[in-house]
């Protein structure tokens, strides 16, 4: 048994559990890539510690020595089982079942659970100022482009508004930054818009979408397989499934099952899977802080708001105009962020939109995967990493259901295009929910393709996120 696979697993279970159970831990996108974060980073330390390898530094310093005879194995379950029951402590039941059924009978169990747990404890107070995602005493802006509620669910509140700018990075040596999103009135921005309008539109609205094939981009409606993609990324912290972080361990899980590592012809030693998930949801984690101080320092409306409100005489600063501008859709609603197993609607996430959480999040866990699996850093280009794979989104998998009660079939994905296809795709499907404007994912070009390190969206952020904690071997972070 690799411990950290079996680890990662239960604090994915116990992600997924947090969204069910209504015992509001860890729940959303920012507290749940923290969570995993300090999991996976007390079980790198332990493990680091036991093996005593120098390839492996710690990530804390400071940590006791430990027993020579303390089990690698013990050491990475107490790490695992005292962060998560620190974290989630509705859910003893399900950690005291997954620790008895690891059945730690090595030698050296007590020495090397007591190790881990000594490490847990040191991250877990790390971590322990770190704020929380509530919005009490935060007040919207109700200027022309600015983020408010959802109008079609306008008791959502406001999702970690001081989180990212109150948080300590976990890695990153810097607390990189995106340029202002497009303005209403230039040229990307209208582009975006009029895509928007016609890929996210609900489907009831599908046939108020003008059929304009000779603008650039064209204005045409979503395609069937558009609509897939935008469900199958989903995971917007619903009932069942939990949140993206989670998605994208799946992921990665499904590699380090199967992926030989380059550097050794073979699978990952459970050490080399605990400094890859370690890196993986480090990334993640610093993804959630500084796109969230992004998203409220740029705090840019939602297509749901932008395209009701584009003409300057709709919305809250309203001018006199009784000449609507066509691009503007006055009862305009989106897709939405899909409430898998909810009778609740579809909505638009309670925060603002640039940069797109998805984006960052994918583009950090999956470009940080490809560095480690020797892709050069500043590569942008499709990649083997998942070469025949599969994967089934829990979104699709025929088991969980729509918000009208129905099972969405089981849906069979494979990517050609390894993990940069993923991260392409991720950062698009928001588009087709119409939750998200394209340039909240990346830049585009005239003919609607994506180019890249320009510090626009969440996919340039999330990659130099990645290429940043990568290159400085996952140091604990000063910023």
């Amino acid at each position: 048994m690799d411990a950290i696979l079996y680890w990662n697993n239960v604090s994915l279970e116990a992600n997924r559990i947090s969204h069910t159970n209504s015992k509001d831990e860890q729940t959303g996108p920012t507290l749940s890539s923290r969570a995993l974060a300090i999991v996976h980073l007390a079980m790198y330390d332990a493990l680091a510690g036991i093996a005593n390898n120098p390839s492996f530094s710690h990530y804390l310093t400071g940590l006791p020595v430990p027993s020579p005879l303390a089990s690698a194995d013990a050491a990475v379950a107490g790490a695992a089982y005292t962060t998560l029951l620190s974290l989630f402590p509705s859910q003893q039941d399900l950690f005291d079942t997954r620790l008895s059924a690891a059945n730690l009978l090595d030698p050296g169990l007590n020495e090397g659970f007591d190790y881990g747990r000594s490490a847990a404890l040191a991250i877990l107070d790390d971590r322990k100022s770190d704020p929380d995602a509530k919005a009490g005493g935060y007040v919207p802006s109700i200027s022309r482009g600015k983020h408010r509620p959802d109008p079609d669910n306008n008791n959502q509140g406001y999702h970690a508004p001081y989180y990212g700018a109150g948080s300590k990075c976990f890695s990153v040596s810097a607390r990189h930054s995106l340029n202002p999103p497009p303005q209403p009135g230039d040229a990307d921005y209208t582009s975006a818009l009029r895509e928007a309008r016609s890929k996210g539109i609900a489907p009831e609205l599908m046939a108020t979408v003008p059929a304009i094939t000779l603008s650039v981009p064209p204005i045409t409606r979503r395609t069937i397989d558009q609509t897939v993609i935008g469900i199958y990324w989903g995971y917007d912290g619903a009932s069942g499934l939990g949140t993206p972080p989670r998605l994208y361990n799946q992921i990665i899980r499904e590699i380090a099952l199967n992926k030989l590592n380059p550097n050794t012809g073979a699978l990952n030693t459970p050490l080399e899977n605990a400094r890859l998930f370690a890196m993986v949801n480090v990334a993640m984690a610093d993804a959630g802080i500084l796109a969230w101080e992004q998203k409220y320092i740029h705090n840019f409306w939602r297509p749901v708001l932008g395209i009701r409100e584009h003409d300057p005489s709709m919305g809250p600063s309203g001018v006199g105009s009784n000449n609507i501008d066509n691009d503007c859709h006055s009862l305009w609603l989106p897709l939405g962020a899909p409430s898998t197993n909810s009778s609740k609607k579809n909505f638009t996430p309670p925060f603002p939109a640039y940069p797109s959480g998805h984006a960052t999040f994918g583009a950090a866990a999956f470009h940080i995967t490809r560095l480690f699996y020797g892709v050069p850093s500043g590569d942008r280009n499709p990649d083997n990493l998942f070469q025949s794979l599969t994967f089934v989104s829990d979104e699709m998998n025929g088991v969980n259901k729509d918000n009208k009660g129905t099972m969405r079939p089981r849906h069979v994905r494979n990517f050609p295009g390894g993990l940069w296809q993923m991260i392409e795709e991720n950062g698009r499907s928001r588009v087709y929910l119409g939750v998200h404007w394209a340039f909240d994912a990346f830049k585009v070009d005239n003919g609607n393709s994506p180019i890249f390190d320009q510090k626009t969206g969440g996919v340039d952020l999330g990659l130099a996120i990645a290429e940043d904690i990568y290159s400085n071997g996952m140091t604990k972070s000063t910023v």
